[in-house]
Parts: structure tokens; sequence; C-alpha cells
């Protein structure tokens, strides 16, 4: 196997481990899996940026690396280091306020995901699909429809007997 395929193998398991622990409920675990995604994307960073020794432009080498993969990474190093700290700092709160280290589950998103019962709710889209087809005479795909049999026919201004019982009175 070549370095290369090592790290890659290595980083593949680095990102999957991570993320399967940014999906667990307790802090610990989640800033456990940032840490190794950081970790995961510094090897795609070294990876990426090819042989050691080739230079950014030109065919001959002469002693040149390229310094924009060398700079990502101290970037991404230190941005992991800082969310790091930053979750460590919520870490700590919550264990002092709650003595608990899970993530509890809120009760305001639980009631929110209840009432959606209906997709035609969250897309417009879909509720226009859903309802029946009205006519529309400005359409051109309405203008001269000879098989289309809607009660556009009577007067803009007349309403049908049913129409004006069954509406409820607010």
């Amino acid at each position: 196997m070549t370095v290369t395929l090592v790290l890659v193998i290595a980083m593949a398991v680095l990102f999957s481990c991570g993320v399967y622990l940014l999906l667990e409920r307790s802090l610990t675990r989640m800033l456990l899996g940032f840490l190794l995604l950081g970790n995961a994307l510094n090897l795609l960073l070294l990876t990426m940026s090819g042989a050691a020794g080739d230079p950014p432009i030109g065919k001959t080498a002469d002693g040149i690396t390229d310094p924009l993969p060398q700079a990502f990474a101290l970037t991404a190093i230190v941005i992991t280091f800082a969310v790091s700290a930053f979750l460590l700092a919520l870490i700590h709160r919550s264990w002092r306020l709650s003595r608990a280290d899970e993530v509890e589950v809120d009760e305001a998103d639980v009631a929110i995901r209840t009432d959606r019962q209906d997709p035609a709710d969250d897309d417009p889209e879909l509720a226009e699909d859903d309802s029946p087809r009205r006519h529309d005479p400005k359409s051109p795909e309405d203008a001269d429809d000879p098989h289309e049999t809607t009660p556009h026919a009577t007067a803009p201004h007349a309403t049908a007997p049913h129409e004006t019982e069954s509406r409820p009175r607010t």
C-alpha cells in the first residue's frame, strides 16, 4: 500500500468515527467527534496537496513546496482549537448547572414536529398540486380548451345557491 492510500483510509475512518460521535447525545462525545473531524480534515488537506516537493507552478522541483495546503492546515488547526475550547466551556457550564452531560429533548421542537402532519403545509407548491385544477382564462393552456367544463360561464357577480348556504359565517 502506498502512503497516500494509508492516509485516505485513515481519513475515512476518522470522518466516519467523528460523524458517529457527533450524532450522540453526550456533549463530551460530541466534542471528541468534532476533534476527530478536525484531524480528518487536516489529513484531507495533506493528501490533496500532492506529493512533497512538487512545485505549485512549473515543471522543476528546485526544492519548492506549495505553501497553500500548509496554510489551510494551520487555519483548520486554529479553528478546531477555538471551537473545541468553546464546546468545552459549554460542556463545563452544562455540567455545573445540571450535573448532566446529555442533550435533552426540547419539548417545543417535538410539538412542532408532531403538529406538521400534512407535507402541503410546508411547501406551497404541493398544496397547489393537490388542489383541484381551477380555470384561469388568462393562462395560455386554458384560453381555448373546448373540453373544460367549469362553472366559469356564469357571471362573476352571481353565486350559486349551494355556495352561499354551505359557507360558514364568520
